[in-house]
Order: C-alpha cells, then structure tokens, then sequence
C-alpha cells in the first residue's frame, strides 16, 4: 500500500439529533468527549486514519458554520482540507465533491470515506482491514464497503449480503438491505451471510468518477466542472453554487445499490455506529441495575436507564425501567431511551414553535 497515494475522507457534517440535547446544533456529536477519554470523536478518527495515510492526506467534509470547530479540534489541517458544504444534500454529494477535489490533485488517489462519529475499539485490526480494501481498490475498479460481523439482529443499520465463495478477503456484494424489520433481521444473522453495513467506503479516483458518471451524471457534471476551481481562491463559490443544483440522495441510493463492481471486506474490530442514545448505553460501564449514571444522582427501583447531568445539581430518579433522563444547558428531557423515531418528532415540535434556541 502506497500512503502518499492514500487519502482519507471524513464526513463531519451531521448534527446529531438522536443525541440531542448532549449533541446540539451548535455543537454536534462528532466534536463531543463522548467517552472522557479528553478526545472528541472526530479527532478520534483523524488519529486512527494516521496509521494509513500522512495527516495531508486526511480530508473533512462539513457544514460551512462547524468550519471553526474543524479547526480549532484538527490543528493540523490546512483550510483546503476543510470543505465546507452550505447546506446539507446527503452523503452523495459530500463524497462527490471531496472525491472529484482529491482526484483533480492526484489521479492516483485511492480514497477511504468514514463518518465522523463511530467508534472503533481494535485499532491495530482496523488499519489491517483498511489496508486490504486500499490494496484492492487501488489495483481495480472494485467499489469496496466494510461489513461487520453482525452481534445481532439490529433494525437500525443496513445489511449487506455477500458471495462466500467470492473472494478470500474482497467478497462480491450480493444485496444491501436498508432498516429491516425485526423479523427479516433475525433471518439475516441466522443465514450467516449479511453484515451489517460501516457506512465506510474505499475506491480509487478513477472508480468513483466513472461511478458518479454512470448513475448520478448531472452531479458528476458539477463537481468536475472546469469551473470547480479546487485548491484555488473561487472554489467555496463555485460549490456554494454545485451544491443547491445538487439532488438530496445518500450515496447507498446513488450509486452503491445501481453498481455491480461492489465488493466488501469484513471487519471485526470492535465498531459502533454510536448513531443514538441507546448505543452509548449499550457501550457505557453500568451498575448493578443495568443503569449508566453520568450525573450525582440517586436512584431508587430503577433499571436500565441513561441519567446525564451536571454535578453540581442532585437528580434523584424513582421507578423508571428504559429511560433517559437528561439535563444539558438549557434542556431537561426525560423519554424513553430505545425509541429513536421520537427524537425527530421533537425537533420537529421545536423547530415549528420557534424555539431554535434548545436545539
């Protein structure tokens, strides 16, 4: 694997909204200390891509106002290694734009695309699966997704169902499937061969281009427009531009379920998504009641519960089973952990009363 010719994509535009209120809109999840470990996720990521590619060679994608935060947690990065998109279009466009910039530079690039905001616990066995998918998509024109092995049958990730015989390490991608209902998840796990879907991807520049042109051309067509100006002065106003021509649409949809070069390698090292509130519990220390306390709190005939708070106020808890109670800035919020959906419901409640203020 050749590590000039490496780069590293770092898609750090979300805001969060499972997380909310711990993950607000001025500051997401991806910048948080999640952990106490004294990194952010973010930077957590950028330190792992360091075993595969030099820190120049390490790209974030996000929106235009987490510009300073991007700087001021990622010192390293010089402003072209920031691109900032005005408005959020999905993951499409996000990787269109850092793949079409990086390929205009080196022709050569083979690219690796993450999120910001997972969590990975085995680095030394991430940078050998990543180093096999960059091998591979380096020497072809496989599209290459890592899949990991399924612990159970989780309705909140994509799966992705693969040819066993394929390939020793690189496995031809049979099916992706997104979000299945519990009963269709159950099946996945016991056949043996789904995995669920990392959301990170690795291709070579000439791969992803071709693949931008065959199945999504119009925006293929904006960022590798002659006008694009990368690396100079009229870029951010020529994307600015790119971006509000650009269609909404996740890169799974655009090109990665239309494409029939589709390959995945299979990860075990210890990797969540930490996509909710109920993730971090499952990752969180717990006490004998199956509760995670990050707060002084007192609790009495309580069971598996998330309590967050500040520790100078006491929170006393009674009779909850499945709870998060949380008390951030300017919002206390007391639901059910488990129940994803209802976090959209109240964003949308909040936004329609105008109260911005609390998101």
């Amino acid at each position: 694997m050749n590590r000039q010719d490496t780069y590293a994509v770092i898609m750090a535009g979300g805001v969060g909204s499972r997380f909310w209120p711990y993950s607000r809109s001025y500051r997401p999840k991806q910048f948080l200390d999640v952990f106490g470990s004294g990194a952010s996720l973010i930077q957590m990521t950028n330190e792992r891509f360091l075993g595969l590619c030099p820190q120049e060679n390490i790209y974030v994608v996000t929106n235009e106002i987490y510009f300073d935060l991007v700087k001021e947690q990622l010192p390293a990065l010089s402003d072209h290694q920031i691109l900032t998109e005005p408005v959020g279009r999905n993951t499409a466009p996000c990787i269109a734009y850092a793949s079409f910039k990086i390929g205009s530079k080196n022709p050569n690039a083979t690219i690796v695309v993450s999120p910001s905001d997972h969590a990975i616990f085995k680095e030394r066995q991430f940078t050998e699966v990543l180093s096999t998918a960059v091998e591979a998509a380096a020497e072809s024109d496989k599209i290459i997704t890592i899949g990991i092995k399924p612990s159970r049958p989780e309705t909140g990730y994509g799966y992705i169902q693969f040819l066993p015989e394929s390939g020793d390490e690189v496995k031809r991608v049979k099916t992706f499937t997104e979000k299945p209902e519990l009963e269709l998840a159950q099946k996945f796990i016991e056949s043996g061969d789904f995995v669920w879907n990392s959301g990170i991807f690795i291709w070579n520049a000439q791969t992803i281009k071709t693949a931008f042109e065959n199945f999504l051309p119009e925006m293929a067509e904006l960022f590798d427009h002659e006008d694009a100006n990368y690396y100079q002065p009229g870029e951010k106003e020529y994307i600015r531009e790119a971006y509000y021509q650009c269609k909404n649409i996740s890169i799974d949809y655009g090109v990665m379920e239309k494409a029939r070069n589709v390959f995945v390698v299979l990860g075990d090292f210890g990797w969540s998504d930490m996509g909710s509130w109920a993730t971090l519990h499952d990752m969180k220390d717990k006490d004998s009641n199956e509760n995670v306390i990050e707060a002084k709190a007192l609790t009495y005939h309580t069971k598996n519960c998330i309590i967050k708070g500040p520790q100078d106020k006491l929170i006393i808890v009674q009779g909850l089973e499945g709870y998060l109670v949380a008390d951030i800035d300017n919002v206390l919020l007391i639901c059910e952990k488990d129940n994803e959906r209802q976090f959209r419901d109240f964003s949308a409640d909040i936004k329609s009363k105008k109260m911005q203020q609390f998101l």
